[in-house]
């Protein structure tokens, strides 16, 4: 046998040997309601004078922390105010939060993964809770629309980027 190679028997040496990293594990260990407000200020005006269709401002954040090894904290803060000539209809403050436990995950992708891939995860309850509240302040659920986790990841990042660009180096 005068040339032997290491191959994975196609005539191609064996790449995964060399490159294999062990896969990326998440789990869930919990989530929970970490702030919840609901006010709901002008009832009594509301219910004499119904008025139009209020304005709706709705934002949301995320945000991420470590908790210890491999264990971290992601969150969305949701906030939802409904005006109408009257004034404030109602207003909604929500963070809400889960634990996971993810360990493999490569330094570079782990800030993405807790901005955009765990809060896809928490988003759900975020959108049943807002739906419950309103419903049960007197309100029509308020139904949100899916979102898009990575487009707000990518602005905050281009935000970043361009205030450090501005910022004058001495």
């Amino acid at each position: 046998m005068a040339g032997t190679t290491h191959g994975n028997g196609n005539g191609k040496p064996d790449e995964t040997a060399q490159t294999s990293l062990p896969p990326v594990q998440v789990k869930v260990v919990a989530q929970y309601i970490k702030d919840l407000s609901f006010e709901n200020p002008n009832i009594e005006k509301l219910i004499k004078e119904p008025g139009d269709q209020p304005n709706l401002q709705l934002s949301i954040n995320v945000g991420a922390k470590s908790i210890g090894p491999s264990l971290y904290e992601s969150s969305i803060d949701f906030n939802a105010q409904a005006t109408n000539k009257h004034g404030e209809i109602y207003q909604l403050e929500l963070v809400y939060a889960g634990l996971f436990k993810i360990e493999n995950i490569p330094d570079k992708a782990l800030e993405p993964f807790l901005l955009v891939n765990c809060p896809s995860i928490l988003f759900p309850f975020v959108r049943r809770i807002a739906a419950d509240l309103t419903r049960e302040g007197g309100f029509p659920p308020l139904l949100l629309d899916p979102f898009d986790f990575a487009s707000l990841y990518l602005r905050r990042q281009q935000e970043m980027r361009a205030k450090a660009e501005a910022t004058p180096k001495n």
